[in-house]
């Protein structure tokens, strides 16, 4: 049986539902997600020019999760704000640290994500506003790309810092004698998508994190800690146990969110004996085609990055044979260079492109402007990332779709009969093991490389007194009767 992609198809985002009912497979699940009105808060606490700006841009009010940050942050209280996707978390701590740098220039913040794009985006948001702002808060990048002049800005005229664990590891800590400045007057230390620092990653960052506390009680700084994450079940328990810190937790969301459907549509079966179905890519591109076609604003994600280029290429195919115009889908993937990658992203929120195929790259919070539909070729792998990418769309403020088009393999053919336990089940607890010693011995080594470890002195909580007199007995670290214990 052949399943022809139809010649004009044009649907609507609230007609989905109609339309992937005439394409011969099954909707096992749908469910309708109401719109949710916002709870507004005033600018109590914010600095009067902070609101000038927030006011030119069109914000008039907060949403009460975006008031309580504020508030907890003045009271020098650690937090964790956990609310959905595009419900404004960036101004969580945002609003925070520039409200403390306009009282003290001097003022330093550490900003934390998990990948240089999300790094990038945020830097990119924060120059816009700062432009705004006009205060001569400087803010920059600091990874791999950045140049050495930038760098030498960075340490010395930084008031907020952005960057990623593998940088700090690298050539932050160690090298803290050049950064005297930072740290002397470092206030925030902010890390976004909590979620992500999950097993040997976030294992790893907590030790960081020690380290880096450790730095700053030098130089007689006590940063406070605000996290964020969208898709998380242990927020606070979580944030606790990877900072070391007594945390807050904000849950209550106050944003707005418009209604969105969740369909889960299985392909047809092409051979009834065998219970074959029709290839999930090839619907998940004729889907895409019909609605990038229909003027839908989409992005499809899939699991490999071999995916992203069949279905561009299949898509773009279609496309062409309906007389449209190839060039208003893209693809986004690793390999691709850091120039295309942000081109893509610009081009997308700029509406130069109608849709984007990607891995799971774009799945954090880059923001890539209002998108109407998210489709899922095959289950993520996990809720939390369900929920991640189902959140991509709908940030304009209209109707959206999600739908999750399951592969052939068991597990998808499990999540596509049991739709309910997808939507009913919390996101996954994301562990870590501070303690584990081949992950502890290595910052312990590094942290004495940074600073002297004195006798009796703990790692964050751990007496590590044994730890220390074996890597001295082989060698590792040296003992010295003054200074304690360096490498």
């Amino acid at each position: 049986m052949i399943f022809p992609f139809f010649k004009k198809t044009k649907i609507t985002v609230s007609s989905i539902p109609k339309y992937l009912s005439k394409l011969g497979g099954e909707i096992t699940c749908k469910k309708t997600f109401p719109a949710i009105q916002p709870k507004f808060s005033d600018f109590t606490g914010l600095n009067e020019e902070l609101i000038l700006v927030l006011n030119k841009m069109g914000i008039n009010s907060l949403y009460s999760h975006q008031a309580k940050a504020i508030m907890l942050a003045a009271q020098r209280k650690n937090f964790v704000v956990v609310t959905p996707t595009s419900s404004g978390k960036t101004l969580c701590y945002n609003l925070p640290v520039l409200n403390k740098i306009l009282s003290d220039s001097e003022t330093r913040a550490l900003y934390l994500f998990p990948t240089k794009a999300l790094a990038n985006d945020q830097l990119s948001e924060l120059t816009k506003f700062l432009s705004k702002l006009d205060k001569g808060i400087k803010c920059f990048t600091y990874d791999g790309d950045t140049q050495s002049t930038e760098r030498r800005k960075a340490k010395e005229y930084g008031n907020v810092i952005i960057s990623n664990p593998d940088m700090l590891n690298t050539a932050i800590l160690p090298h803290h004698k050049s950064w005297g400045t930072f740290f002397r007057n470092l206030n925030f230390i902010v890390i976004d998508e909590l979620h992500t620092y999950r097993g040997v990653f976030g294992s790893h960052l907590a030790n960081l994190l020690i380290r880096l506390q450790r730095i700053c009680e030098f130089y007689e700084s006590n940063p406070i800690f605000i996290c964020s994450s969208a898709t998380i079940a242990n927020p606070l328990e979580h944030a606790e146990v990877l900072t070391g810190r007594d945390m807050t937790l904000i849950l209550e969301n106050g944003a707005p969110s418009p209604e969105k459907d969740f369909i889960i549509y299985n392909p047809p079966i092409t051979d009834k004996q065998t219970r074959t179905r029709r290839s999930s890519l090839l619907t998940a591109a004729q889907i895409t085609t019909d609605a990038l076609l229909s003027g839908i604003n989409s992005i499809v994600f899939t699991r490999s990055r071999i995916n992203v280029e069949l279905m561009l290429k299949q898509v773009k195919k279609e496309i062409l044979k309906k007389n449209g115009d190839p060039s208003i889908v893209a693809g986004y993937r690793a390999g691709y260079l850091p120039e295309e990658r942000r081109k893509i992203e610009r081009d997308l929120k700029e509406r130069k492109l109608s849709g984007v195929i990607s891995t799971n790259a774009l799945e954090l919070g880059i923001d890539i402007g209002a998108l109407d539909l998210t489709i899922l070729h095959g289950y993520p792998g996990s809720i939390a990332s369900t929920w991640q990418q189902i959140g991509r769309a709908g940030r304009s403020g209209k109707k959206s779709s999600a739908i999750l088009i399951p592969l052939s393999t068991s597990a998808d053919q499990f999540i596509a009969y049991n739709g309910n336990w997808l939507l009913n089940s919390n996101p996954e607890m994301p562990r870590i093991n501070t303690k584990n010693p081949y992950i502890l011995i290595k910052h312990i080594v590094c942290s004495a490389f940074e600073l002297p470890f004195q006798e009796g002195e703990l790692f964050g909580k751990k007496d590590i007194t044994k730890i220390l007199n074996y890597l001295a007995k082989n060698k590792i670290l040296n003992k010295m009767s003054e200074n304690g214990i360096t490498k």
